[in-house]
């Protein structure tokens, strides 16, 4: 971790605003992606979905397929920002007995093999039964990079912020279309690692194109802070990937990525359904990535 000034024990860089900078994997690799001018790819799995031994193959393909940064997300018996498809994984992570505890061993047992960056995908509530200590320290422990607690608002976060940025522990949080520019501000004040964008307003889903209002957003976003801005919500086809590229610093694909596995395990969790999937996530991960090294989403690299 960078010190370059402290404000309630986490140590922070100061811009035109602040910002947290930790050094974890996160920040690392948005730092090599921009230096080679590359879109980077985030996705995102549901732990547990249909297991989560299954879930440690997936991340494994996902990270050797090209994927920076991998989502982790922890199911949640009340999903409401997500659409049907990871609604539906999360319903069989549940059912496979997938708590956050569990989730945060299978960040442990990733460590073993790979150190690809990990968030955390999360509503607050697990989160805060466990405790913001614990939940820090095992996270940290384990080999979590950040968190992305999704109901949770900056106004509320100031005690999770502190705990988790004394565990070097990047707070990522969103920002949408209907977020004024102060809002916007005020949010990526509150994030390190990146600001996630949402693409559109709604639930999660793959979608067939990207919204018109975009350019925009990411603008907005550009002139409040100088965090990497990732966008997600909708993001399915290397077409989506490949138009980011001229815009965002990395795609984040999500319910595409779900469907692949709901569709390779519908009949049974077998040897040969989990093997698909892996075969299945990689191929689409490799398409996407291509997208992201090719076409409209080469940069030029910054002097």
């Amino acid at each position: 971790m960078r010190a370059l000034g402290t404000i309630d024990g986490p140590k922070l860089r100061e811009n035109f605003h602040t910002e947290l900078i930790l050094e974890t994997r996160i920040h690392e690799r948005f730092k090599t992606l921009r230096n080679v001018g590359e879109l980077g790819l985030v996705a995102y799995i549901t732990a547990g979905d249909p297991s989560l031994d299954a879930t440690l193959q997936f991340v494994l393909s996902l990270a050797e397929a090209g994927a920076d940064v991998i989502e982790l997300g922890v199911p949640f018996s009340d999903p409401l920002a997500d659409g049907p498809t990871i609604q539906r994984a999360s319903e069989r992570a549940l059912k496979s007995g997938t708590t956050l505890a569990r989730v945060l061993d299978l960040v442990r047992r990733i460590r073993k093999s790979s150190q690809v960056p990990l968030v955390l995908f999360s509503y607050y509530n697990p989160i805060l039964q466990m405790g913001l200590e614990k939940f820090a320290s095992t996270a940290e422990a384990a080999g979590a990079d950040g968190v992305l607690a999704t109901d949770l608002t900056p106004e509320e976060s100031e005690d999770y912020r502190r705990i988790l940025g004394a565990h070097h522990l990047d707070t990522i949080f969103l920002g949408a279309p209907t977020s004024t520019d102060e809002r916007l501000a005020k949010i990526a004040a509150c994030s390190s690692g990146f600001l996630y964008l949402i693409s559109r307003t709604g639930v999660t889903g793959a979608k067939d194109s990207l919204p018109d209002d975009l350019p925009a957003l990411v603008r907005r976003a550009r002139a409040v802070t100088q965090l990497p801005l990732a966008v997600g919500f909708g993001i399915s086809l290397p077409v989506h990937v490949s138009v980011l590229g001229g815009l965002a610093d990395a795609a984040v694909a999500g319910s595409a990525l779900v469907s692949e596995i709901e569709k390779a395990t519908k009949a049974g969790v077998s040897r040969s359904a989990i093997d698909a999937a892996v075969l299945a996530l990689t191929e689409k991960v490799q398409v996407l990535k291509h997208a992201s090294r090719h076409g409209l989403s080469r940069r030029e690299v910054a002097p």
